[in-house]
């Protein structure tokens, strides 16, 4: 049996990547995919993107990562694409959106946010309906598992068992109709969409770091035990808030409280 490790929006928090990656490499996971949103909002956004080049299988492409590294963008408009130059924003904005793979028997599929856009949320634990996402919402479980022209799918294509997926930074699973969808939540800016007060000290359980593995017979279309592990993995938020604080990144006191408190 094999592990493979999924990581999402890392968002140039290069200490929590840091700490993920040696968890990952300690329990001796050699593949990792990473499912977008590698930049914006922490301040070392090219660190981060060259580690994951390095490290992973797999990297897909989330709606930041879009905005931020499109061909065109203005000297000055975003500091990340500043900070990553025009050699890394061309890497980005070429990377794929979703990928798949057999475990167990069961297609996996995964993808930044759905199977409709980088933007649209499913999350089955909060109803978005008064945020800015309130017109891309997927309401049915079943959305997620369509074969969408977005995907380069079509009703020709296999339908996949289990649909993984970040952009939420709160982490989930959820079994619907013989399916799993499960998010990962956010290596980098952790959170808890249910948090509202700042002061609330058991915050400090969701500003953790997290992950899914997956562990089965990788690439078998043979039906066998399949895994899912959510880690969740605390990391030195100070250290990061230290390089935030140090640096001349617009709007960085939002952040730091979102890395202090698990507060979306």
């Amino acid at each position: 049996m094999e592990k493979v490790a999924i990581i999402s929006d890392i968002h140039g928090n290069l200490t929590a990547l840091n700490a993920v990656l040696k968890d990952i490499e300690q329990r001796e996971i050699s593949k990792i995919y990473c499912l977008g949103d590698i930049i914006v909002k922490c301040p070392e956004p090219a660190e981060v993107v060259d580690i994951l080049k390095d490290k992973c299988e797999v990297i897909l492409k989330g709606n930041c990562d879009e905005v931020v590294a499109k061909p065109g963008v203005e000297a000055g408009r975003f500091w990340s694409r500043d900070k990553i130059g025009e050699e890394r924003a061309n890497f980005i904005n070429n990377l794929p959106i979703s990928t798949e793979f057999y475990m167990s028997g069961h297609l996996v599929r995964l993808f930044h946010a759905s199977p409709f856009s980088l933007e649209h949320i499913f999350n089955p634990m909060y109803p978005n309906i008064d945020t800015a996402y309130h017109n891309k919402l997927i309401t049915n479980p079943e959305d997620m598992f369509l074969n969408t022209a977005f995907l380069g799918k079509t009703d020709k294509d296999p339908v996949p068992d289990i649909v993984g997926y970040g952009h939420l930074h709160t982490p989930n699973i959820v079994r619907f109709k013989n399916k799993t969808i499960f998010n990962t939540g956010s290596v980098g800016i952790p959170t808890e969409m249910s948090n509202t007060n700042v002061d609330d000290l058991t915050n400090k359980f969701s500003t953790l770091s997290s992950y899914m593995i997956l562990e089965g017979n990788l690439n078998s279309r043979d039906i066998a035990s399949i895994s899912f592990t959510l880690v969740r993995l605390p990391y030195n938020v100070e250290e990061e808030i230290k390089h935030l604080e140090n640096c001349d990144m617009p709007n960085k006191d939002i952040i730091i409280k979102t890395l202090k408190t698990a507060v979306h």
